[in-house]
């Protein structure tokens, strides 16, 4: 019974002490979407899904929930939004081409119509960002339309 006890304490010394370490978090200006936003041009119903929905993980403005404060969460969450600005960011928008850009509305065509975004682990703690049908329906109208556009802009070359 002394070992559990000890290993006990230990594990409590172990979990207090990696309080003190975290990951860099992702927070930055709100302006950095305003490309992507003139750019894409999406109507104020899809700019309101995007907003509830998409930036915590695909710019580089996070709204950090309660529970990134406790490691190894955080770690774990930044490991979601590494992931998910790596596939697609609206922060840098700007720095991408036409086919990437086009490229990119494919894959989120794709993943939205798929129900694989918004992850469902993101959904059961942001309850706003589960996407009924409809508004399934509008992001995928305004994504391709946007798609088009791209797909019928001029290639450098």
């Amino acid at each position: 019974m002394k070992i559990i006890k000890k290993g006990g304490i230990l594990l409590l010394i172990v979990f207090v002490l990696i309080q003190c370490f975290g990951p860099e978090k992702n927070v930055g200006d709100l302006s950095s979407i305003d490309a992507f936003l003139v750019e894409t041009n999406p109507p104020e119903d899809v700019k309101n899904i995007l907003k509830e929905t998409c930036y915590d993980c695909h710019s580089n403005v996070t709204r950090y929930p309660w529970y990134n404060s406790i490691t190894p969460v955080n770690y774990w969450l930044a490991g979601h939004i590494k992931d998910g600005k790596k596939h697609f960011n609206m922060s840098n928008w700007a720095d991408n081409s036409t086919n990437r850009k086009d490229h990119k509305f494919e894959e989120l065509i794709e993943m939205v119509e798929a129900k694989n975004m918004p992850l469902k682990s993101y959904t059961w703690t942001h309850t706003k960002a589960k996407l009924t049908d409809q508004q399934i329906k509008s992001v995928l109208n305004w994504a391709k339309l946007v798609r088009l556009k791209y797909t019928l802009a001029p290639k450098p070359e």
